[in-house]
């Protein structure tokens, strides 16, 4: 019995790599600018589509259609702040969930008519076989994505540390006409934000296409789970967002094999619940900040 709690905790971490890279552009969008992303998940069905047709059509290994969602899905972020979100960025937050909740209807119906509702799944052929860690064994896919995941999540938190853009889009978070006022052109920044939220979602589909299914309607999930790791990790932290991924995606492995599969969403709503009672800013989170 030991033996099997080994192997679930590590397909536990593995999903919770890809749980964190899911939730790391939502939290960063959600704590920078207020705004509830609620596009976030078909971003990443999207994300999961381009992985497909690529590798169906072109022969392009999903790995490296990672390489063509990181620009083109900055491009649609950054666009669509700028042309519409920072229209009403000011505004209450209602409006903005609003507005991302219609263009999320218009997205993801707009997949449904492109690819249909039927699912789909990306097959490597040939696959990449297994590797065992003592009695442990794991799909290589599935830890090559883990290892792809936390890169991006990492690459994301060098951004926002030790960059010139990172450090205005810390200041804009803390305090946004202080940092107007110091010659930081917050329009920018915003519409920079928005687009490597967007980016890291369009990201992370390709990995999440080599494990789950690819429909239309598998959007609304992801981003349930967004929410979860937002709570869990606190608002706009991308170390609280990869502590949170991990957590849940542990969480959900042990809670699949003592309660059944299809509690997870139950376990992982249930843990919101209790963190929202006990530790509303999560376990990296700055208490008192929204």
């Amino acid at each position: 019995m030991p033996l099997l709690y080994f192997q679930i905790l590590a397909n536990g971490l593995v999903l919770g790599g890809l749980y964190a890279c899911i939730a790391s552009g939502f939290s960063l969008v959600w704590g920078v600018q207020n705004v509830i992303n609620i596009l976030h998940g078909s971003f990443i069905v999207l994300g999961a589509y381009l992985a497909y047709f690529a590798h169906l059509h072109a022969g392009i290994h999903p790995f490296l259609s990672i390489l063509i969602a990181i620009p083109v899905f900055f491009a649609i972020g950054y666009g669509l702040q700028r042309m519409m979100i920072n229209r009403i960025i000011a505004a209450p937050v209602l409006l903005t969930l609003t507005l991302t909740f219609g263009l999320d209807l218009m997205l993801q119906n707009g997949m449904i008519m492109a690819f249909t509702a039927d699912f789909k799944k990306l097959v490597l052929d040939p696959p990449l076989g297994t590797i065992a860690l003592g009695e442990v064994v794991l799909p290589v896919d599935r830890l090559a994505a883990m290892a792809l995941a936390l890169a991006l999540t990492a690459m994301l938190y060098l951004i926002l540390s030790r960059s010139r853009i990172g450090r205005a889009i810390v200041a804009v978070r803390m305090d946004r006409e202080a940092a107007a006022l110091m010659g930081v052109n917050v329009a920018r920044i915003y519409a920079i934000t928005f687009g490597l939220g967007v980016m890291m979602a369009g990201a992370s589909g390709p990995l999440l296409a080599m494990i789950f299914p690819i429909s239309p309607l598998g959007g609304p999930a992801y981003l349930g789970k967004a929410f979860v790791i937002c709570v869990l990790g606190g608002l706009g932290s991308v170390p609280g967002a990869m502590i949170g991924g991990l957590v849940l995606g542990v969480v959900e492995s042990f809670g699949a094999l003592w309660f059944g599969p299809e509690h997870a969403v139950t376990l992982s709503f249930s843990l919101l619940i209790l963190m929202l009672l006990f530790r509303p800013h999560g376990l990296l989170g700055r208490k008192g900040y929204e």
